[in-house]
């Protein structure tokens, strides 16, 4: 199967989730100690935007056991994932020093994420689970100082919490909302790129929302500020997880009613329209001018395969 066709429409990375949270288990520490000791837990150990994974025959295998996880250097503090099929999952970091020290085995290494779930060398149906690792580690990573007093705080309720000694305040890991959009004006959707995406490749416009602002009013604006559109019919599509460190993509459809495109430099290097001809052929990787559309990976290319589906879009 080629990796295109590894997410199939509607099912972008990281949006099936097999584990059982469980989250009634993370305040009861004695639980969650017998849980990291049993023979069949496993984890998934996480350097920066990396996994560590093991190398076998069949190709590499990221979920480790505990026992090989420690093995190979993860930090012994796990974050507790939850349950598979009754098999308990955690989520582990890695310092730089012992991550180093992976490089050249023919057993282990440490392979960026991205790459490897767009190649589908990762189950696609593990990337919820590991999103999760990933997104909860960077966090502990980031905010090992209380932000109230300054204060060193500490992991808690199976690593859902941290918790300063000093002042006594209570930090949860956040995830920070991004809409993402595809903006149609009749035959045609707006798609941009930006200069670090690869030669070709266009995507649709994306940006967070901002302090008292509703899903509605982030989408008009960003697509505004970035291109000069002005939109209406917003419509919400469907989320997806995006663990670059910890947001929350939010799909939704929108309608121009302007064709002029001034784009915003400093956040674009292009946007431009684009029939459905040519949106096709940008998904299949077939477009003349080497132009491309973005990989099924991200939820981007679901919104614009759901409008050449003729699924439901503003104005559509």
């Amino acid at each position: 199967m080629s990796a295109l066709n590894n997410f199939p429409l509607g099912q972008p990375a990281f949006v099936t989730n097999v584990l059982d949270r469980a989250a009634h288990l993370r305040t009861n520490e004695e639980k969650l100690f017998a849980l990291e000791s049993r023979r069949d837990a496993c984890a998934y150990v996480i350097y920066r935007d990396s996994l560590v994974v093991k190398q076998e025959e069949s190709g590499p295998r990221a979920l480790l056991s505990v026992e090989e996880a420690l093995k190979f250097g993860a930090n012994p503090g796990t974050v507790f994932l939850g349950l598979r099929d009754g098999a308990p999952v955690f989520g582990m970091g890695i310092a730089s020093q012992a991550a180093e020290k992976l490089v050249g085995r023919s057993d282990v290494a440490v392979t960026e994420l991205r790459g490897m779930a767009m190649q589908g060398a990762v189950p696609s149906e593990q990337l919820s689970a590991i999103a999760m690792a990933k997104s909860m580690v960077t966090w502990h990573q980031r905010h090992g100082f209380c932000a109230n007093c300054g204060a060193r705080t500490a992991m808690k309720e199976g690593g859902w919490k941290r918790e300063c000694p000093s002042c006594k305040a209570e930090h949860f890991p956040r995830t920070d909302p991004v809409v993402i959009m595809l903006v149609t004006h009749g035959d045609r959707c707006l798609l941009g790129r930006q200069n670090r995406f690869p030669p070709g490749m266009y995507s649709c416009l994306a940006g967070f929302v901002e302090a008292a602002e509703t899903i509605e009013d982030a989408v008009r604006r960003e697509i505004f500020e970035e291109s000069g559109i002005h939109c209406t019919d917003v419509n919400y599509y469907m989320t997806q997880p995006w663990p670059y460190p910890s947001s929350l993509m939010i799909g939704c459809t929108a309608r121009a009613t302007n064709e002029e495109i001034i784009v915003d430099r400093t956040e674009l290097e292009d946007a431009r329209w684009f029939d459905r001809a040519e949106a096709t052929l940008m998904l299949k990787r077939q477009h003349p001018d080497g132009l491309a559309g973005p990989h099924p990976f991200a939820i981007a290319h679901h919104l614009v395969g759901r409008w050449l589906h003729g699924g439901d879009v503003a104005g559509a």
